[in-house]
């Protein structure tokens, strides 16, 4: 006989209990649901295995223990599969909505979130859910309403039909949410730090170009010695082109991470800092820390964007004859009969070239380039192509041939230069010296060439780049002197090679900026004087009284020199004097001079420059703060996607209408968990704003 407990259990029992007040109904019903066979069999299916139980046969009621044991007992296949697979969350299905069953998930009374197998209860499953999609929205850039497409609802709903609607604002706060969570676990590495945090700021424009949107990195070395480059804010910029606008951009980043103390130095973009607005902000930073050799290294340009300025110039000089090579690759890769017939006059004039024809990007000059290349070796295949094909009428002559493979080998060298820029990871300055004399080298040569064309081609660039040279240089050679592989040596080198007779100036500021430098770094590393009493009853400063009683233990040492000696066994007391103040004098030399009295160490292609000062840090107190503020410097404010654009990057017209606030939230939080995934928590307290979680700390 069915027991009088477990009918009451049944989610059917509303005829049975009227007039009567309703029990509250088993948890089991969280699992499972009712269907009906037939007028006489009604069965229990399990949301998770979809395996039908019996549960009423006619008059006979079969109870719930059994639908019970197949949760709690980890019967249920399902429910060992969500286990095994190690999910934070196991699968939990929501109750359905229905006229028996009126439950809102949010709101279950207490006893009914309990769980007998362990598991955690609906309401986070549902949190993990929406923290999961904020993450794809930010990490995709996906519109935040695509919460509210048809599409995706269809999506969900087939993976989980309990699954709720999201409302736009609700999947807002949830990626502003999962935003102030990572900026907390940033601003704390931030201040853990010994070093100093470098910016450089790039901006994104709104459509019309009348917003800008200033995007400010931060570019540091932890504690471990490793470098971190990360988007630290995105501040709105009405009037983008007011003298003011970078000092309010910048002051808003160096209040909000409390980098009053620890700024070093800021890279810009020339093309929209003018001459007065980076006087303006010299000035405002002027205040916020103290000058490095007088304000050189505070301010410098972008090496990605000045590199691109180079490749235009070079494009734009041949304007006309890159149109017409453009225009013949254009006719024949456009249609596959042109592309075969091509390739079939190629293989008749057995043209060497391995090379395929692409038509090129004109936002990316790196692809104008390869196509360029490309096309220079395939020009005897050009010059035949209207014998083979009249319909094409592209006339490019030889001389016209000989100038696109000048501008190839001019190009190369620019490409040359940007290459450490597009690697996979963010490379210290130091990197950045070799390709830059080199580029500075060959446009002097070029900018001299005996060929009108080449002394043509290469003028304005020659001006541009020798210009850019002559005020970031200090940050290179700098940057290279902290490589133990080169110190001063590649400077002079490369300097020679550069200037001739009139290298020695140029070397010496070198030399004369690190060791500015390096006094600055030992000025602010010196402790707090400190007094004693002397024999008088007077203060005196404690190095000085050190030194005092050295002193006199010397001549006490020279006024008893006899009976020194006869008390000594082996007669070598003298000459230990003598060389420990050898040794007391080498020590007392500075950390820089001994740093480069040293060997250079062997050159390596994989060498951790990083890594040197890190396991060199003791034995160069000072100078590995020095090296690990240098190296760090940002010498481009552009990230590896954007190193060859001829563009300004723009915003989409959507996001462009979101707050400011929001905007920010999904920039920096895409460019965080790009570098290490978030983790759901659903301790984190979604009802504190992002600058009270900063501002606590500070």
């Amino acid at each position: 006989m069915a027991n009088p407990t477990n009918v009451s259990e049944s989610p059917n029992t509303d005829a049975q209990m009227s007039g009567k007040r309703r029990r509250k109904k088993s948890l089991v019903w969280e699992h499972f649901t009712i269907e009906t066979i037939n007028a006489e069999c009604t069965k229990a299916r399990c949301m998770q295995c979809k395996k039908s139980f019996a549960y009423i046969s006619g008059a006979k009621l079969a109870g719930t223990s059994h639908l019970k044991r197949h949760i709690s007992l980890g019967i249920c296949p399902a429910g060992r599969t969500n286990e095994n697979a190690g999910q934070i969350i196991p699968y939990t299905p929501l109750p359905s909505v229905n006229s028996t069953q009126d439950v809102i998930v949010n709101d279950l009374p207490r006893k009914r979130q309990r769980n007998t197998s362990g598991s955690t209860s609906v309401s986070f499953y549902q949190d993990r859910c929406r923290h999961d999609i904020a993450k794809m929205i930010i990490m995709h850039e996906y519109p935040l309403n695509i919460v509210e497409c048809s599409a995706f609802m269809n999506c969900v709903n087939a993976l989980q039909p309990q699954f709720p609607a999201v409302p736009l604002d609700v999947i807002e706060q949830d990626c502003v949410q999962l935003y102030r969570r990572e900026k907390q676990n940033l601003f704390n590495v931030i201040g853990s730090i010994l070093g100093r945090v470098n910016l450089s700021l790039d901006m994104l424009w709104s459509n019309d170009q009348s917003v800008g949107y200033a995007v400010i990195t931060g570019q540091f070395i932890d504690y471990d010695w490793k470098l971190h480059r990360r988007i630290l804010s995105v501040v709105v910029l009405p009037f983008p082109d007011s003298d003011s606008a970078l000092n309010h951009a910048f002051l808003s980043c160096i209040t909000d991470w409390n980098l009053e103390n620890k700024l070093f130095g800021i890279t810009l973009d020339e093309s929209f800092a003018n001459k007065d607005a980076r006087e303006n902000l010299k000035r405002l930073l002027s205040v916020k820390n103290p000058l490095i050799l007088n304000g050189k290294l505070l301010i410098g340009s972008c090496y990605a964007r000045v590199l691109c300025q180079l490749a235009g110039d070079a494009l734009g000089s041949l304007r006309e004859t890159v149109n017409k090579v453009r225009d013949s690759v254009k006719y024949v890769v456009t249609v596959d009969a042109r592309q075969q017939r091509f390739n079939d006059l190629k293989l008749q004039l057995q043209v060497p070239s391995t090379k395929s024809l692409v038509l090129d990007d004109q936002t990316q000059w790196n692809t104008t380039y390869s196509m360029l290349v490309a096309a220079c070796e395939l020009k005897e295949v050009f010059s035949c192509l209207d014998t083979f094909d009249l319909n094409y009428q592209i006339t490019v002559t030889m001389e016209e041939w000989r100038q696109v493979e000048a501008l190839c080998a001019i190009l190369k060298y620019v490409l040359d230069a940007a290459s450490p820029l597009t690697g996979p990871t963010y490379r210290t300055a130091n990197v950045f010296f070799h390709d830059a004399w080199k580029l500075q080298l060959e446009l002097v040569h070029a900018a001299g060439s005996n060929d009108v064309f080449i002394r043509t081609l290469t003028r304005s660039m020659h001006e541009r780049f020798n210009k850019y040279w002559n005020d970031y240089f200090l940050v290179f050679s700098i940057a290279v002197v902290m490589d133990p592989r080169f110190k001063m040596q590649l400077v002079e080198f490369s300097f020679t090679r550069i200037y001739g007779e009139g290298a020695h100036d140029w070397i010496k500021a070198v030399s004369d900026g690190a060791r500015d430098m390096f006094l600055n770094y030992q000025v602010q590393m010196l402790p707090a004087p400190t007094f004693v009493v002397d024999g008088n009853g007077g203060f005196a400063h404690e190095e000085e009284e050190e030194e005092t009683v050295l002193h006199c233990e010397i001549i006490k040492t020279e006024d008893s020199d006899n009976e020194l000696f006869l008390s000594t066994s082996d007669g070598f007391s003298d000459f230990d004097l003598y060389i420990s103040g050898i040794t007391s004098h080498e020590s007392m030399k500075p950390e820089l001079d001994q740093y480069l009295e040293e060997s250079i160490l062997p050159r390596m292609q994989d060498f951790d420059v990083l890594g040197w000062w890190n396991q060199n840090a003791d034995k160069y107190p000072i100078l590995s703060k020095m090296a690990s503020d240098i190296l760090c410097i940002p010498v481009s404010t552009v990230s590896q996607d954007y190193v060859f654009d001829m563009t300004c990057k723009k915003m989409d017209r959507y996001r462009s209408s979101l707050r400011p606030s929001t905007i920010e939230a999904l920039v920096c939080a895409k460019d965080w968990l790009q570098h290490g995934s978030s983790d759901y928590s659903p301790d984190y307290s979604p009802s504190v704003s992002p600058t009270s979680v900063v501002k606590a700390e500070l």
